[in-house]
């Protein structure tokens, strides 16, 4: 997984970071509020640790921000000397998924992030997954509509599943290049988003069924499951897949 740690100690970052690392983990560690919310709304993380008292705000606002500017639940750690059932119960308030007090004891550490994973992402593990009319068959690479077989090249596949797979969550381009192309975040590239306009096309995402790639401005895309009751296409769908 790749985490996102905000530290302020730089021992324990280290230590954090050793921890993680032995069991195959990639994680940034972040000594201040600010950057770690700028590398978390732009970046892709699986999981984020947070200490509470650090020198810029509260690892409560963070957790704030994060959660109301991704609009995502990407699970949250709180790691920390504040121990209280108040502080606790703020945490878990605030949106927090798991609350561990320091010093981090490394099996209790991976177990409670492995256990996190598991629930963020059950469909791990199958081989086909559902997505409305869509059937995503991650064995054999392929994906069908209402049971026909869409012709996609191995990037469009990759591309369909991450999506899937992070649906109602802004990807920023530079998320998508990093986990769907694994290239560098800084560079600047239309990549993305030739291939998003293809595959609306090719995929036949709209509102008949049962999603839409909406478009962020400046920001990037995120793929949005529609209600029944919401058929009519928008302005910006009918655009987007012309």
């Amino acid at each position: 997984m790749r985490i996102a740690l905000l530290e302020d100690e730089h021992e324990q970052a280290q230590h954090i970071q050793a921890i993680l690392a032995e069991k195959g983990h990639d994680c940034d560690s972040f000594a201040t509020g600010q950057s770690f919310l700028g590398a978390v709304l732009h970046r892709s993380y699986d999981l984020i640790i947070l200490d509470w008292q650090i020198p810029d705000m509260t690892g409560i606002d963070v957790l704030k921000n994060v959660r109301s500017q991704l609009n995502w639940s990407i699970p949250a750690v709180f790691l920390t000397q504040r121990d209280s059932e108040v502080d606790i119960v703020c945490a878990l308030d605030a949106g927090a998924d798991d609350y561990l007090s320091k010093p981090a004891r490394a099996a209790e550490l991976i177990a409670r992030i492995h256990a996190l994973a598991r629930r963020s992402n059950p469909d791990s593990d199958k081989e086909v997954l559902v997505y409305g009319p869509f059937e995503v068959n991650t064995r054999q690479r392929v994906i069908l509509l209402h049971g026909e077989l869409l012709t996609l090249t191995d990037k469009d596949f990759d591309l369909t599943l991450f999506l899937f797979q992070n649906q109602g969550r802004l990807l920023t381009r530079e998320m998508l290049l990093e986990r769907v192309w694994g290239l560098a975040r800084d560079i600047n590239t239309r990549t993305v988003d030739t291939h998003m306009s293809r595959l609306r096309r090719r995929l036949g995402v709209n509102p008949e069924n049962g999603f839409r790639i909406k478009t962020i401005y400046q920001r990037g895309y995120r793929l949005e499951a529609i209600r029944a009751n919401e058929t009519t296409e928008t302005n910006e769908d009918r655009a987007a897949n012309a």
